[in-house]
């Protein structure tokens, strides 16, 4: 291998998917303050985001329906009280 081709800060990072609550350990060079505890025992660096694989609709299956006829039965009320106006 290369030598140097790793930036200095590439180390284990912790992801905590706030959705979720899944944990993901990682391979990262992304900074954090906070660190928290893995399975092994030690002590990572700790970062939290809002979205993953496992709380993402796409990889999950699940699916959130909009009420559009609700929607669009606002739009025309808003409409028709606009043009009284």
């Amino acid at each position: 291998m290369k030598k140097d081709t790793h930036p200095e800060e590439y180390r284990k990072v912790i992801f905590h998917d706030n959705a979720s609550g899944e944990q993901f350990l990682i391979s990262s060079t992304i900074s954090s303050e906070e660190t928290a505890k893995w399975t092994d025992g030690k002590e990572y660096p700790l970062v939290k985001i809002e979205i993953s694989s496992a709380s993402h609709p796409f990889y999950t299956g699940t699916e959130k329906r909009l009420d559009t006829a609700g929607r669009a039965e606002k739009f025309r009320k808003r409409m028709a009280a606009a043009k009284k106006a």
